[in-house]
């Protein structure tokens, strides 16, 4: 399957930067990647002046190099691999997305036949892990569930946890993948007091997941094709994003050692945060308080005054500066779903509607380029499916594991990988002596 190790490596550029400290004059090597800005290595920095740089939310510092994905804020363009992401959910499927990150080429189609098999056969977890379920509260947020069982599953599944092993590294990828919609679809079910569906192998990845969240045994459960497209569209546009939260966090977790399956589990409790995964949570919430579309102009005028301490949730986005390029594609599948299961009359979702006419045509949004982004379409859409608030943050953690799994593969194989340890600027007391009775 050629798993590529280090496709686009960084290269060493002939330009050189120079930092003058009292008096002092040190240079430092500037890297290109194959698309982006250039970096300034300062690995060095310490050694050489002992400073240390500092940089909040490391918002300008590259911590690896990766051939992954890709992101342009200011044209507002997301890559994968080199393919934009709006091709990619046009014309692929999750799936194929998936063999895309981890191995660096679209699969063929018997590479991809291959590769569906292999998944398929893993979604089924240890019988035993059932029980885990039942050890907590009927009332548990699912992400609480999905951290703790995900984390158990390096005590199942021992024979994928050497990190050194290629083989056993490629097995843990694909159970991880195979298996997260089935945890996430039991975390789901245990919440509603309904019983554990089984996974099935003759349903691709995404209808497979439906059937186990929505179906129940006493009746036969059809996957609505609108819905189930529109589900894979909302996984592959979640897939990866770069070096975010979450991702950073499986980055930092794996570079000690960690098996996969606690770093993903890490990756799980940072992307819960309502910063990072609750975005789109925090945009249906923000629809509910509105509650009517009488009531949308109120909250335009609040969100125009920077007093009012109230922010549209779900519009603009903190990397893209112009329109974010999945937000495009949601926006048409959202309205698909709408559409297709009748919903548009639907009290919640017509304040969403209007509120999307109104941003994308008020001057001061237009202005300030606060377009709707993709957790405002994929949260209107996952509500109509029928998935409650609370499964909006799991379902971004079952898209976004291959992503974290594929930047996991990337930092084991990079030669330039070591341990995490960021540095600190010391605010504390000097050195004192402790006080004498």
């Amino acid at each position: 399957m050629g798993i590529q190790e280090n496709a686009t490596p960084s290269v060493e550029a002939s330009r050189e930067a120079e930092l003058a400290l009292d008096g002092q004059k040190v240079s430092f090597d500037v890297r290109s990647g194959s698309i982006g800005p250039d970096v300034i290595d300062i690995g060095k920095l310490y050694r050489d002046t002992g400073c240390f740089t500092y940089d909040p939310g490391f918002t300008s510092t590259a911590n690896c190099s990766s051939g992954i994905t890709f992101i342009d804020g200011d044209k507002g363009e997301l890559l994968y691999r080199g393919y934009s992401i709006d091709e990619l959910a046009e014309n692929s499927n999750f799936l194929a997305i998936c063999y895309l990150l981890l191995h660096g080429e679209l699969p063929t189609n018997e590479e991809f036949k291959t590769f569906r098999n292999t998944i398929s056969r893993h979604t089924m977890v240890h019988e035993q892990m059932t029980k885990f379920f039942t050890g907590f509260r009927r009332d548990g947020h699912p992400m609480a569930i999905m951290v703790g069982v995900v984390g158990a599953l390096s005590a199942f599944y021992h024979d994928s946890t050497d990190i050194n092993d290629p083989e056993q590294r490629q097995t843990a990828s694909y159970r991880m993948i195979a298996k997260m919609p089935t945890i996430a679809a039991m975390a789901y079910k245990y919440s509603i007091g309904q019983p554990f569906i089984y996974p099935r192998n003759d349903l691709d990845y995404t209808s497979n997941f439906l059937q186990m969240c929505f179906s129940v045994p006493c009746e036969p459960y059809i996957v609505n094709p609108v819905v189930a497209r529109a589900l894979d569209r909302i996984f592959i546009l979640h897939a990866d994003h770069e070096q975010n939260a979450s991702t950073s966090t499986v980055r930092l977790a794996g570079s000690s050692g960690a098996n996969p399956f606690a770093c993903i589990a890490a990756g799980i409790a940072c992307l819960w945060g309502p910063a990072h995964g609750g975005a789109n949570e925090a945009a249906l919430n923000m629809l509910e308080e509105i509650g009517t579309v009488d009531r949308i102009p109120e909250y335009i005028e609040k969100a125009k005054d920077k007093s009012s301490g109230f922010r549209l949730m779900g519009f603009g986005h903190r990397v893209y500066k112009n329109y974010d390029p999945r937000a495009k594609v949601m926006q048409k599948t959202c309205h698909e779903v709408l559409d297709a299961l009748d919903k548009r009359n639907e009290p919640l979702l017509k304040v969403a509607m209007e509120l999307e006419r109104i941003a994308l045509e008020d001057e001061y949004f237009v202005q300030k380029k606060l377009y709707p982004n993709i957790d405002f379409y994929s949260g209107i859409t996952l509500r109509a499916i029928g998935f409650p608030v609370s499964m909006f943050t799991v379902l971004f953690a079952v898209a976004r594991t291959v992503g974290w799994i594929a930047q996991w593969k990337e930092m084991i194989e990079d030669p330039e990988q070591k341990i995490g340890r960021p540095r600190q600027l010391y605010i504390g007391p000097p050195r004192r002596p402790f006080p004498k009775a």
